[in-house]
């Protein structure tokens, strides 16, 4: 079997809970898709939100649904210097993995939250269904590479992390700028090197 994987970029997002919603929607509010994503029951909202640490702020930072049990903050590098924060202050993490990660400020149409935590810079992963996983030889939390070799340029990313899910769907994600700088795009096809 080979061991090429479709590719998805990701964006800087906020996963919200229950109560952060309404905080910052409104009471009863529920998230409106905007677009679904390929991993089942995810999707893009309507709803956006303003980060903010200190005086300094992002803007239509958009919230991915459902809602979680915890809120988390995904961000790109390139947000560091605009959040003013440095490398030290932001870890590079799994979602769902903010024990120890920064506090921030989110603010919505209806209101503002203080978070103590959630702030990270998401982990490259791979989205993987037991019965692929096993047809691939690949182990949850397994660490390995990926290569691309698009027209602009050929690239190897190290450190992406298998994540095995039911029911997941056959995905690797990296965010926007390590696609940027490889040329990769969405729907690409990169290969796993183990």
């Amino acid at each position: 079997m080979t061991n090429t994987i479709l590719v998805n970029l990701s964006n800087r997002h906020i996963h919200l809970n229950d109560e952060d919603v309404a905080t910052l929607f409104g009471h009863g509010h529920t998230l409106t898709v905007k677009a679904d994503l390929l991993q089942p029951g995810q999707f893009a909202a309507e709803e956006v939100v303003t980060i903010c640490c200190g005086d300094k702020s992002i803007e239509r930072v958009r919230v991915v649904g459902p809602t979680r049990p915890v809120t988390q903050c995904e961000i790109l590098t390139g947000d560091l210097y605009r959040l003013g924060l440095t490398s030290d202050d932001v870890p590079v993490r799994l979602s769902g993995d903010i024990e120890g990660s920064t506090g921030f400020e989110i603010i919505g149409p209806a209101g503002s939250v203080k978070k103590e935590k959630g702030l990270i810079i998401a982990q490259r992963h791979i989205h993987i269904n037991p019965k692929d996983a096993e047809a691939r030889d690949l182990q949850n939390k397994q660490v390995v590479s990926i290569t691309s070799d698009t027209p602009l340029k050929r690239a190897t990313y190290h450190d992406v992390v298998v994540r095995v899910q039911e029911g997941a769907e056959l995905e690797c994600h990296i965010d926007t700028e390590e696609g940027n700088a490889a040329g990769i795009a969405n729907g690409d096809l990169v290969e796993i090197k183990v």
